[in-house]
């Protein structure tokens, strides 16, 4: 039987078995050797776990030195001349520009790219972020010049890579997100005798999180008897990061309760009558789509990866883009219709087994990837 290698460069190992971990295990199950490129050894064991080999190879996610990130390219490039893979794939700006430059240079002939979403550089307007947009196009340019297949989370950005040059529609696709493990997240009852908003997301002005607390400050005001719940570290390296102050007065108001990471969010899916995320971009949000599973009504943004959650009144609610008063009033919906939350719960679990079961998902992207050519037999 011959050998088939397939490396799958990450950029944070929380992100390989919460999110690739049904994917690796396919790749295994098909006969593949997996080898996952990640930062640091935490959380190793994990990915290990699931049948594949974990190298670490360290690299600064939201840094802009070119001399860490040209010795983060090097070192990808002499993993794959040492393993001579079939295939490669990458996820979000790093592991795309660079697996794929390294990947070309290694002579590697399948090199795929995961475009996840469009990030800060294409969501904020000020200059910082305008003139790294400028680079950064620069680099998805090179990176999908060397990939075979591009692959995004979302129609729309796909078509707005297409649409700017950045990459040929000949070589591009769509897949559903990352999917969601309908055996892990599966349909929970709604919290008895009380309504609950709940949002789960790094603390990052771009996911919605202003937003959140205001529009959870109007409703508190009319309704104190409804909850708001907020699962999300505060950031300190992110350029988009919201201040703790404002989080932390909204606790110390009796507005909201705040959550640390977690390894198992379920159980706040299941504490919560309807799911919130305000965001102003996403590929395809994942934390939406486990909160599908659990048969949760949704409330998000009418925005690039958000609206393909949704269909609009029938299992949530999309609102404008940075409009608190706007998410208020959705909110509101819930507050004056006791039974919508169960409607639409379970019209989003409908929705997910429809749409975004990992394992379509998972089917999808090798298709794309070419994969089933390679699968030994």
């Amino acid at each position: 039987m011959d050998k088939r290698t397939f490396i799958l460069v990450s950029p944070k190992n929380r992100t390989v078995y919460n999110f690739r971990g049904e994917l690796i295990q396919k790749l295994v199950a098909q006969g593949f050797d997996v080898i996952v490129t990640g930062p640091e050894q935490n959380g190793a064991d994990r990915i290990e776990a699931l049948g594949a080999c974990f190298v670490v190879i360290p690299m600064e996610k939201n840094g802009t030195s070119i001399l860490h990130d040209l010795r983060y390219c090097l070192r990808l490039y002499r993993l794959f001349r040492q393993e001579a893979p079939n295939a490669v794939l990458g996820y979000t700006i790093k592991p795309v520009v660079y697996g794929s430059l390294a990947a070309r240079l290694a002579g590697v002939r399948n090199i795929n790219c995961l475009v996840t979403g469009g990030g800060y550089t294409f969501i904020s307007k000020s200059l910082k972020a305008r003139m790294l947009g400028c680079l950064v196009r620069f680099l998805y340019r090179l990176a999908f010049a060397c990939a075979n297949h591009v692959m995004f989370q979302n129609a729309d950005d796909r078509d707005e890579f297409c649409r700017t040059g950045l990459v040929s529609a000949t070589k591009s696709g769509v897949v559903n997100g990352s999917g969601v493990n309908l055996d892990k997240f599966t349909p929970m009852p709604l919290p008895e005798n009380k309504l609950s908003f709940f949002m789960l997301s790094r603390l990052l002005a771009s996911k919605g999180v202003n937003e959140y607390l205001e529009a959870a400050r109007i409703v508190k005001a009319a309704h104190p008897e409804v909850s708001f719940r907020l699962l999300g570290k505060y950031e300190t390296e992110m350029q988009d990061a919201v201040p703790k102050e404002p989080v932390e007065a909204c606790i110390r108001d009796g507005i909201i309760s705040r959550y640390e990471e977690t390894d198992d969010v379920r159980p706040y899916y299941a504490d919560c009558s309807v799911y919130v995320l305000p965001s102003y971009r996403e590929g395809t949000p994942r934390t939406v789509l486990e909160a599908m599973a659990m048969g949760r009504a949704i409330i998000t943004t009418d925005a690039n990866g958000c609206r393909e959650t949704v269909r609009n009144g029938v299992n949530g609610f999309l609102v404008p883009v940075k409009d608190s008063a706007a998410l208020a009033d959705a909110m509101l919906r819930f507050v004056g219709d006791p039974s919508l939350a169960a409607r639409m719960g379970q019209a989003s679990l409908a929705y997910c087994r429809e749409k975004f079961d990992v394992n379509r998902v998972n089917e999808a992207m090798f298709v794309l990837m070419g994969l089933t050519e390679l699968k030994t037999t």
